[in-house]
């Protein structure tokens, strides 16, 4: 019978094979070949008779080079189909040889036993019998194995259990298994929980399997649960009715996580069932080890009694007969006992509690629901637990960004109030200065106002940078030259017990950046390492060219591609605890004690970096210290490019009383403070409280207006707005925009905007000044 197989095999691949497009292709070559052949006997002249034959003859080869190929590629496949004959000849399973349109070639004697009633030349014909849809399976599988190289399924037919494969043998065709798989008991799973009853729930809340143990419980396959529980919805750890074969019967729900969405859920016997005295202990609790399902057996004091596998791998050794609850988990809000009570006592109205557990090697959360059971006449509490963790982190996740959003909100409301007071404050306080020489009794006094009004705006400054809403200035700097001028102010913020160590990558690339604000950021984090270590010690501040060829993945936050400057601040200080170590950007959060610190430093420094469009990482050990990564993207240009900071050139004096002002500012503080100083300066000031009337006070055509000066937010129409319809018949007119808001929040309205400058608050009386001069000349 094998030789029957090889022959066959040699035999079908001898004979030439042309694919019906080879074979089109042929027949047009021929049949062009023939009409140059013709036309080259009767044209009339010999250059024409020469031309035509010699096409004929090129057709001719053509024709004979396709037909070479052919054979050639028959010969192949004879080789490979015979190879592949000899090693299926003694398989016991069915095996093909096919084509790639499915085309039987090659076929071994279990073939044709199992096969012998569907004599087809094909594949698909002969399994017709076999499966239901054999022509998409078989396409299935070989478009599979074309990319794949091979492929497999297992298909439930009528007649049992087939696993269908299949080979590539390019280019000769596709070896095909057709496998009779024996049926078998699945092997026990996370899922399967011993002889528990135990039914699969989808997301819409189907059935979508049940275990025999469960078939045997309710008498039938049930697919809705609503045919299942008297009672919905399904109250996970408790005691709920089942509808079985003997009526209602009362179980022990627990839910299991099954992945896709899908739950398993168990039915144990309700604890009180299995009180009699029948049932010792040992027996008892025996059939819950092996239930994936966490469940501790509590005595009403609150000790441990008993627990099963799975509890002991979510608590840890740390569980243990005896132990108390309240030793185990907390975040209840109030006592453990006070809780065992009420439910001992039937009083509980929250059916399940989210605790944490108090592990010390990772923050393990867990939803506990407790019953009531009655164990030889005395009482007890069985605890189901889930494990809440991950739902808990998405939760604390959720919360977070919801906080800071709330705050990043509150902070950008309030700065622009707060921002016209401190103008009204400051500015009026440098008239008073204007008018008071260093011997004055009151000069001290205006100094420690003003002082503390920048104070004052230096912290708004600090809730604009943390909402990422604070005015940046970024110029094209070198991380190394930043240090460089850095160095002298960080040597003398961290003391003679310190040693500040800079370490720099020889070719650093430029950066973008506001070099004032990220001066900040470095201060901060070098004076933050410098509390961590009250006794001294060494920080370490590396800069480096780093290339991701890979996005960088970690804290919830993914770096994207590209090349990166990196400068790491680190020190050997006591640390930050792990729970805490995400906290550290949070404002108002801060690991110093009270009075120490403001909790704002490092959320200042996390909206400055995030601003300016990098990435800000934290790493800490407890007892060996703490490292902070800065990424920020590298400047895409050629350091040729790069432009050199200009020298301002000393200008002259300001000249007075040779420009005519249009102030509209809406705040009355701020508009007085405004003009009086415009005036002092020699400024003709016209007010207006806003945009309405100074569009009112620019229909006298007589006017001549130099330079507006205008609040951006202001009640009805905006600055930007009207200034454009004023600009429609005073198009020379510049402009100052001052807001208490920051400048990106209309950075586009005043792109649109000729020779506008923007003026942020608060500002100083020689800042109000200096900018309209500037504008003016």
């Amino acid at each position: 019978m094998g030789e029957n197989v090889v022959e066959l095999a040699v035999r079908e691949t001898a004979k030439p094979r042309f694919s019906k497009d080879v074979l089109s292709r042929l027949r047009g070559v021929v049949l062009a070949a023939v009409v140059f052949g013709v036309l080259a006997l009767v044209a009339p002249s010999g250059t024409a008779q020469l031309a035509l034959s010699a096409a004929c003859a090129t057709l001719l080869a053509i024709s004979g080079t396709l037909i070479l190929l052919v054979r050639r590629k028959n010969a192949v496949e004879k080789s490979g189909y015979a190879a592949v004959a000899i090693f299926i000849e003694r398989d016991g399973s069915p095996s093909f040889v096919t084509s790639s349109d499915g085309h039987i070639h090659v076929r071994n004697p279990a073939a044709e036993r199992q096969f012998k009633n569907t004599p087809s030349d094909t594949l698909v014909g002969t399994l017709a019998d076999s499966f239901a849809n054999p022509g998409g399976i078989v396409f299935r599988l070989q478009s599979r194995a074309e990319v794949t190289g091979s492929a497999r399924e297992d298909i439930v037919t009528r007649t049992g259990h087939v696993r269908l494969s299949v080979h590539d043998m390019w280019p000769s065709g596709f070896v095909w298994r057709v496998e009779q798989v024996a049926e078998r008991p699945a092997p026990k799973g996370s899922h399967e929980g011993g002889n528990l009853p135990m039914v699969m729930i989808g997301r819409t809340g189907a059935i979508l399997f049940m275990n025999d143990a469960a078939r045997s419980l309710t008498g039938a396959r049930v697919k809705a649960l609503d045919h299942l529980f008297t009672q919905l919805p399904i109250l996970p750890g408790t005691v709920m009715d089942l509808s079985t074969t003997n009526g209602v019967a009362k179980v022990l729900v627990a839910q299991v996580a099954a992945g896709a969405g899908r739950q398993a859920l168990y039915f144990l016997p309700a604890p009180e069932a299995h009180g009699t005295e029948q049932h010792g202990k040992s027996q008892k609790w025996q059939m819950f080890q092996d239930l994936p399902v966490p469940m501790i057996k509590v005595a009403p004091s609150g000790d441990v009694q008993s627990f099963n596998r799975m509890a002991a791998e979510l608590f840890g050794v740390s569980l243990k007969e005896g132990a108390h609850l309240s030793a185990l988990m907390e975040g209840l809000g109030r006592s453990i006992n006070d809780w065992l009570r009420d439910t001992l006592a039937g009083r509980m109205v929250q059916k399940s509690e989210f605790l944490r557990l108090t592990r010390g090697d990772r923050e393990v959360f867990v939803q506990v629901t407790l019953n009531r059971v009655t164990e030889n006449g005395e009482p007890a509490l069985i605890a189901v637990l889930n494990d809440a963790t991950e739902l808990k982190s998405l939760e604390a996740q959720f919360v977070q960004s919801q906080k800071m959003q709330a705050i990043g909100q509150l902070a950008g409301g309030v700065a622009h109030d707060f921002n016209n007071l401190l103008t009204a404050i400051s500015g009026h306080c440098d008239l008073l200065l204007l008018r008071h020489d260093q011997g004055d009794p009151d000069y001290s006094d205006l100094v420690q106002i003003n002082q503390n009004a920048n104070r004052a705006a230096a912290l708004v400054g600090q809730l604009l940078a943390f909402s990422r809403k604070q005015t940046l200035r970024p110029e094209t700097i070198d991380m190394r030259d930043t240090l460089a001028d850095l160095t002298h102010l960080l040597n003398r913020l961290v003391g003679e017990k310190i040693t500040l160590t800079l370490s720099h990558d020889p070719v650093l690339q430029p950066i973008r950046a506001d070099k004032r604000q990220l001066e900040q950021v470095l201060m901060n984090l070098v004076v933050n390492a410098r509390d961590a270590m009250p006794a001294g010690g060494e920080i370490r501040i590396v800069t480096e060219c780093m290339s991701l060829a890979d996005p960088l993945m970690r804290d919830q936050v993914t770096v994207p591609v590209g090349q990166y400057v990196t400068v790491q601040v680190s020190d050997d200080g006591t640390g930050i605890q792990q729970d805490k170590l995400q906290k550290v950007f949070e404002p108002f959060f801060t690991t110093k004690r009270t009075g120490e610190g403001t909790g704002l430093g490092l959320s200042t420094a996390y909206g400055i970096i995030k601003q300016t469009g990098g990435y800000i990482f934290v790493d800490s050990t407890v007892g060996q210290g703490t490292c902070f990564t800065l990424y920020f993207p590298v400047l895409e240009i050629p350091m040729e490019a790069i432009p050199k900071p200009a020298v301002a050139a000393p200008r002259p004096a300001a000249k007075h009383g040779d420009g005519v002002i249009l102030l509209v500012e809406d705040e009355a503080p701020v508009r007085a403070f405004a003009s009086r100083a415009l005036r002092m300066r020699g400024y003709t000031v016209l007010e207006a409280d806003s945009a309405e009337a100074a569009l009112r006070t620019l229909e006298d055509g007589d006017l001549n207006i130099d330079v507006f000066v205008t609040d951006v937010v202001m009640p009805g129409m905006d600055g930007p707005s009207w200034v454009r319809e004023a600009l429609k018949e005073r198009p020379g007119v510049r402009v100052v925009f001052v807001s208490g808001y920051a400048e990106d929040s209309f950075g586009e309205a005043q792109m649109k905007i000729p020779n506008s400058v923007f003026l942020p608050k608060p500002f100083s009386l020689s800042d109000l000044t200096e900018t309209v001069h500037n504008q003016l000349n």
